[in-house]
């Protein structure tokens, strides 16, 4: 009997404590489903998944599976994208935040590596992000304005003082959200043994010793409308918008959409902090403009010092400015259903 296809299983061999074990089990439900023995990749610190991907191409499989993290998933999908060769998400992260936001499993592998063998393909909205990199003069200044209490996570090395090095842009693409500001000081403070322990409870503690983190302002643009200037705590552009726990962060937010939201966060103090939270929690407008929300297929954001970066959880470092846009329907998932 011919076998009903192949997957690639890209593993982020650091999740696990017991790697063979986890592979026996990937083996074992494609087995069962009539699948080939899967072929088996491992990711390293020198590449988190783009190389590895790149070899599942080359190989000619049928579906590609992330199982790791929020970063492993980033760099499987977006090497990926435009390809025509679908991502099947596995359980293996703190987060799995693209797997809740489109309802997969994130409790059960053998569950979700059932979707992704024998589910439908449907495609999905990826994002391009191209940044720009402070000077040395810029993140200096930022420090000292810093009142005695400079942020641990700005890193000199993000400067480029060349404004005309090809370093002063980098272009990414993530899949869920990209974040400026607190949500980055959080990611890069978060230790890496509590999130071991406490799962993603680890940002909850780390973001409470942040809440009185530095603001900043932002000059935010998109086509079709005139500028928006901020001063802010936060600022969150999604694909996706559903966060942990179930807060809808960006709560009209599609993955198949053809758009992106945006959304500013406002707080002053701890206060702040609590009303702004209620305000996401009860999608109520009431008082302070804390929570501001936006939407469009493209999003241009300047802000007036260096700020840190994150995407799909992953620390980008120091930036000035960024440009998103959505890239419709550029990525193939497996969903749950019959596959046609």
């Amino acid at each position: 009997m011919d076998s009903a296809g192949r997957a690639a299983v890209i593993v982020n061999p650091t999740k696990f404590s017991d790697v063979g074990r986890v592979r026996r089990r990937v083996e074992e439900v494609c087995r069962r489903h009539g699948w080939e023995e899967p072929l088996w990749l491992e990711t390293t610190a020198e590449d988190p998944g783009p190389g590895q991907t790149a070899q599942a191409l080359e190989a000619r499989v049928d579906v590609v599976c992330p199982l790791g993290g929020d970063g492993t998933v980033r760099a499987v999908g977006a090497a990926l994208a435009g390809s025509g060769v679908p991502v099947g998400l596995l359980p293996g992260g703190t987060g799995n935040l693209l797997a809740r936001n489109l309802e997969l499993p994130v409790e059960s592998l053998d569950r979700a590596l059932t979707i992704a063998l024998t589910g439908r393909t449907a495609p999905i909205d990826t994002c391009r992000l191209e940044l720009l990199r402070p000077t040395t003069s810029q993140l200096e200044a930022r420090l000292e304005d810093e009142e005695g209490q400079p942020s641990k996570s700005v890193d000199m090395d993000d400067a480029v003082d060349d404004r005309t090095s090809p370093d002063v842009r980098e272009e990414h693409r993530f899949l869920v959200m990209a974040g400026l500001g607190f949500d980055a000081e959080v990611m890069a403070a978060a230790p890496e043994k509590l999130k071991d322990r406490v799962g993603w409870l680890a940002y909850l503690v780390t973001g409470l010793q942040h809440l009185k983190g530095p603001q900043f302002t932002v000059a935010l643009r998109m086509p079709g409308s005139g500028q928006v200037r901020r001063r802010v705590r936060s600022v969150m552009v999604g694909n996706v918008g559903r966060l942990q726990g179930g807060m809808e962060l960006l709560p009209d937010a599609l993955a198949d959409d053809g758009t992106m939201d945006a959304v500013l966060l406002s707080p002053e103090g701890v206060v702040g902090w609590v009303a702004t939270v209620a305000q996401l929690a009860t999608r109520r407008r009431i008082g302070h403009r804390r929570v501001e929300h936006f939407q469009s297929p493209e999003v241009r954001i300047v802000s007036d010092k260096p700020v840190e970066l994150e995407i799909d959880g992953d620390t980008i470092g120091t930036v000035m400015a960024i440009r998103v846009q959505v890239d419709p329907g550029s990525l193939l998932v497996r969903l749950p259903g019959t596959a046609a």
